[in-house]
């Protein structure tokens, strides 16, 4: 179908031909891009570094001026409807707010959400008689906007009658109700061009613009990304009005040509999407239709509408009357912008809050505005505050007229920028501050271009190049290395770095350092040749430099590449400190310290350092490796190591220990046990010294002496002494025993003997016979008892030999058997045919015997007896119990005697006070021990340590 269009034929060519037109937008913009894209690839290489936060604060700055400024334009076009709620001189006032705001590109009216007027009509006729709560696609953002009951942004949008745009409206109450929308239409690529998105570097920055799905939940992105968003390469802020997220991504490039081929498809891209859009846009059947429309009624018949919607506004707005310059109506963020309150304002003139150095220029724009000269106008101003405070707007000023035309008054509306005033002011002072800096430093500082010396490098094709094969060709070619050393060019120099160099100025610095003077100077060049090759941004090493005395200086140099730079190297900071005291007396300190390590290793002992609070060691002597097998290094890894391998008998108290005399201030030795790498345990005194400055513990000294050997001895001697001293005990209770014994049945004989002699009659005499051979085999038998002790003290050689337990058990019951039963006595036992131990056979027999027999004989008559025979392990060590729940003893009163000899507890006639004293015996001579348990009337256990 072919367009019936008022427009040349040329241009009506064009339109019925959209393919052909196509091409030719895509050939035309994809040579512009390739053009612009060539520009900025040679351009990036002086363009200076631009900040993402104050690139993103411009164009959110923009995007808020052109919102604020579409919502003026709502807003006067919402005033044309008068009580009755009818849109006077609706298509004039549409048409002067389309002139007056170039990226709106059409406003509407929509009475109880169904669009009802539009200008211009021609290209929007699908869009009329929408009911926009209703439609699927608009109704969600309608009931937002009368949610906000402020103006709110929605889009970008495909509208239904073509083209992408934004959409804003502001609800319109009359009377209190609710009338319906006043609503503007921005063409989204004017939108961006407001916003100076195009501006941004393309090589450098992207922009983005993202918004919520509602529907979806999910977040939309309306602009073509080719960066993914990353954590750290992107900077974000929203825009309210619009739910709206602005990005900002880094692209961060890492190749000037790939940055360049990079933009040259994305131009060809963008080209591509015009083309196509332009072949769309030009197969539309309809043209657009110009209407045009009488001016609006005067504002002064709307003001409850009017101050409705003007208090609602989100930036400072005054009613002002342009000849006195009085204030008709502010708003209240107005008044709390600078701190008045409304009736306050009214009472004062533009003229006595604004600031004398931008009074001039504000009522020159304002007599021009009230002659006709200018239609509206914009500045940056300074107001006073009622604190007497500066604060910064950026002032928009639109007549306000009446139904014949005539100016009433002017609308002023102001931004509060002081933030971003102050941010700029504070740039600029950091700037002087840098300089001031770098002058004036005490640290001899240099600006140098190391850009000549990268291209050359390129040339030689030694970037990125392995770093010893730099070093390997560059030592090959010592010629090579001077001339990138020459290629390096001075920029800045400070006062410090020429009194370094003992020179006057730039120049003689120049001569003076153009040459590498010795090896070291020339190996350090290298290095830094090969950072350069490396891509490297920052350098600091320890190098050597000649004055103009000839003199050399140890120096730590420094280099920074500027940013911005990074690529180019064309600015570089080089910081050099001279160093040559330094390096004096670290020779001087490294030689002492030589002769102290030397010394401490030759000490026989575990010299140390820590810290009083934790006991951290910060020094421990290699001499650790010889005593206890850990490296230096392995101790000072952790911060508890010496804690951690003290013997665990030893560590509470040991650490007490120290923790009180450090507290102290005190000095102290001790000795401890600690466990050696090859789980050895060591014996170490350690002798510690207390070191104090200002009354204050800084540190604890000390020296750990191997002991173990001194321990061994100490431990042989102290064995012996304790085996001499049983001996002695054992040798005097024997003793004492047979004198006691022996000198009761001598002296009883010798009694005896001496009756016989003086004996009278024969009855008499035999009688005294009968008594003497009594006295006689009681001394026998005390001779017999005696010897037996004897044996066992004196056996050093006892038979040893893997026993199966239970048979010598069941033969000792055998024995007893006729007592068990006379006494009704049951007896239990846990032995089994597999229970073995290593013992005398002897022993054995003499020690169950006399045990059981015992419990046996000593049971409680009065109740049912029983006897528990019980083996057991315990710590690798085995144990048998016999228990009986007879009469008991008494052990407070008799505890002392029960092992003695001839010691006997009860009235039994059987008791001799001789079986456990020999069965004790027995049990230590086979290396055990063996102890008791018992109540009286209630029982006794005896354990038997057997190994």
């Amino acid at each position: 179908m072919k367009l019936k269009t008022n427009w040349p034929k040329f241009i009506n060519w064009y339109i019925i031909n959209p393919k052909f037109s196509g091409l030719i937008v895509f050939v035309f913009l994809g040579i512009i891009f390739s053009l612009l894209a060539s520009k900025q690839y040679v351009s990036n290489i002086e363009f200076k570094r631009l900040e993402k936060i104050n690139t993103l604060e411009t164009i959110h700055q923009n995007i808020e001026q052109s919102l604020k400024n579409s919502y003026i334009t709502a807003l006067t076009l919402a005033l044309t409807i008068n009580d009755e709620g009818t849109p006077e001189n609706f298509e004039g006032i549409g048409q002067k707010l389309l002139k007056s705001n170039s990226a709106i590109s059409a406003v509407q009216l929509v009475p109880q959400g169904i669009i009802k007027y539009t200008y211009p009509l021609k290209g929007n006729e699908a869009a009329m008689n929408l009911n926009i709560f209703k439609a699927n696609h608009t109704k969600i953002d309608a009931l937002k906007f009368m949610k906000y009951d402020r103006i709110y942004f929605s889009g970008p949008l495909n509208l239904k009658q073509g083209r992408k745009a934004i959409i804003g409206r502001l609800p319109v109450y009359i009377k209190q109700k609710f009338w319906g929308f006043s609503a503007v239409i921005i063409k989204f690529d004017k939108f961006l061009d407001a916003a100076s998105v195009n501006s941004i570097n393309k090589n450098k920055y992207e922009f983005q613009l993202a918004k919520k799905n509602n529907t979806t939940g999910k977040t939309d992105f309306f602009l073509k990304q080719t960066t993914q968003l990353t954590n750290g390469n992107f900077v974000k802020k929203s825009i309210p009005d619009g739910n709206w997220d602005i990005y900002i991504i880094d692209k961060k490039a890492n190749h000037l040509l790939i940055s360049y081929i990079t933009n040259t498809i994305l131009g060809l891209l963008l080209a591509l999407v015009f083309g196509v859009l332009t072949v769309l846009l030009l197969k539309k059947s309809t043209q657009l239709q110009v209407l045009v429309n009488k001016q609006a009624l005067s504002l002064k018949d709307n003001e409850i509408k009017f101050k409705t919607i003007f208090d609602q506004a989100s930036v400072g707005i005054a009613n002002v009357e342009l000849k006195s310059g009085k204030l008709i109506e502010v708003n209240n963020y107005f008044c709390k912008m600078l701190g008045y309150t409304e009736k306050e304002m009214k009472l004062k003139t533009f003229q006595s809050i604004t600031h004398p150095d931008d009074l001039i220029e504000d009522v020159r724009n304002a007599n021009n505005l009230n002659e006709g000269k200018i239609a509206e106008y914009s500045m940056e101003k300074r107001y006073f505050s009622k604190q007497g405070k500066i604060v910064w707007g950026n002032l928009s000023v639109t007549p306000l007229l009446n139904q014949n035309k005539k100016q009433i008054s002017v609308i002023g509306i102001v931004e509060n920028i002081t933030i971003k005033k102050e941010n700029e002011e504070l740039i600029a002072k950091n700037e002087n501050h840098f300089k001031s800096l770098f002058y004036d430093s005490p640290i001899p500082l240099r600006e140098e271009d190391f850009s000549e010396v990268k291209k050359a490098l390129i040339k030689l094709k030694l970037i990125n190049r392995d770093p010893e094969e730099v070093k390997q060709f560059l030592h090959s070619n010592p010629t090579i290395a001077n001339e990138l050393h020459l290629l390096i060019k001075s920029i800045n120099v400070n006062k410090a770095c020429l009194e370094l160099f003992k020179v006057e100025n730039e120049e003689e610095l120049g001569n003076v350092k153009n040459n590498l003077f010795n090896s070291k100077s020339f190996d350090d060049f290298v290095d830094q040749i090969v950072a350069i090759c490396q891509e490297k941004t920052s350098l600091i090493l320890d190098t050597v430099i000649q004055d103009s005395k000839n003199h050399n200086r140890n120096i730590n140099l420094r280099w920074n590449v500027i940013r911005g730079y990074e690529k180019t190297l064309e600015r570089v900071i080089v910081y050099n400190e001279d160093i040559t005291e330094r390096k004096g007396a670290d020779k001087i300190i490294r030689d002492s310290q030589e002769k102290i390590q030397s010394l401490i290793d030759t000490v026989d002992g575990i010299v140390w350092e820590c810290n009083p609070e934790t006991f951290e060691f910060t020094f421990v002597s290699k001499k650790v490796e010889e005593i206890l097998g850990y490296s230096a290094e392995e101790w000072l890894s952790s911060a508890t190591f010496w804690s951690d391998h003290i013997y665990v008998e030893d560590k509470e108290s040991i650490i007490d220990f120290c923790q009180f005399k450090t507290e102290q201030k005190e000095d102290h030795d001790f000795e401890y046990r600690m466990v050696a790498k090859d789980n050895k345990i060591v014996w170490l005194r350690d002798i510690v010294t207390v070191v104090c400055e200002n009354n204050k513990i800084v540190n604890l000294r000390g020296i750990m002496i191997d002991i173990t050997k001194t321990k061994e001895v100490e431990k042989h001697l102290k064995d012996s002494f304790d085996l001499v001293s049983e001996q002695n005990k054992r040798l005097l209770n024997f003793s004492y025993i047979v004198s006691h014994n022996l000198r009761s049945h001598t002296s009883n004989i010798t009694s005896l003997t001496d009756l016989i002699q003086c004996s009278e009659t024969a009855e008499e005499k035999d009688e005294l016979i009968d008594l003497l051979k009594l006295v006689s085999n009681a001394l026998n038998d005390t001779l017999y008892n005696l010897n037996e002790v004897v044996n066992i003290q004196t056996n050093l050689n006892l038979v040893v030999e893997k026993l199966k337990l239970k048979p010598y058990i069941d033969n000792t019951l055998t024995i007893l058997r006729n007592e068990i039963r006379a006494n009704k006595i049951t007896v239990n036992s846990n032995i089994t045919e597999k229970t073995e131990i290593h013992y005398n056979p002897a022993y054995l027999e003499s020690i169950l015997y006399n045990m059981i027999s015992n419990a046996v004989r000593y049971c409680d008559k009065n109740r049912e007896c029983e006897v528990d025979i019980i083996y057991s392990c315990e710590d690798g060590r085995s144990y048998l119990s016999i228990s009986d729940n007879g009469i008991g003893i008494d052990l407070k009163r008799n505890g002392d005697k029960i092992f003695g000899m001839y010691k006997t507890f009860t009235d039994n006639v059987d008791s001799k006070g001789i079986g456990l004293f020999i069965t004790k015996n027995q049990i230590e001579a086979m290396g055990g021990s063996v102890t008791i348990e018992s109540t009286l009337g209630q029982g006794t256990t005896f354990k038997i340590q057997l190994t």
